[in-house]
């Protein structure tokens, strides 16, 4: 497929995110939740700083597994004011339930479990 064509299918949309199915949201955040329970340093950094908002202004832009635990980092950032973005960096271990439920938080994703070595490099190039 050529690039001009994965791009445009890639990037189709407005939504702001390319997830495998968005509909395995509310089963991503709840293994986010039970994932959380097992970060008591992240957490902590969240409930501590939270109010303050000390990433405030902070744009990150991360191209990391795309999984539970990843999440919780994500939703941390989020709460701690940053603006961020997010692309699979290992498109095998990617988990489709973690991606959606990010992109629903309104964190623009684009991660998707199996996608191509070109899907990843559009996206990659792009800048999520």
């Amino acid at each position: 497929m050529a690039t001009a064509t994965i791009e445009k299918e890639v990037l189709a949309g407005t939504a702001g995110y390319k997830v495998a199915d968005i509909g395995l949201a509310e089963f991503g955040r709840k293994e986010m939740d039970i994932a959380e329970q097992e970060m008591p340093g992240l957490m902590s950094i969240r409930n501590t700083y939270a109010a303050a908002k000390p990433l405030a202004g902070v744009r990150v832009m991360g191209s990391l597994h795309m999984t539970n635990p990843d999440g919780g980092t994500d939703r941390t950032m989020v709460a701690l004011g940053a603006t961020c973005a997010g692309q699979a960096g290992n498109i095998f271990s990617t988990q489709d339930h973690a991606a959606a439920a990010i992109a629903a938080a309104g964190v623009p994703v684009f991660a998707w479990k199996g996608e191509s070595l070109e899907e990843f490099l559009v996206v990659y190039q792009r800048g999520a």
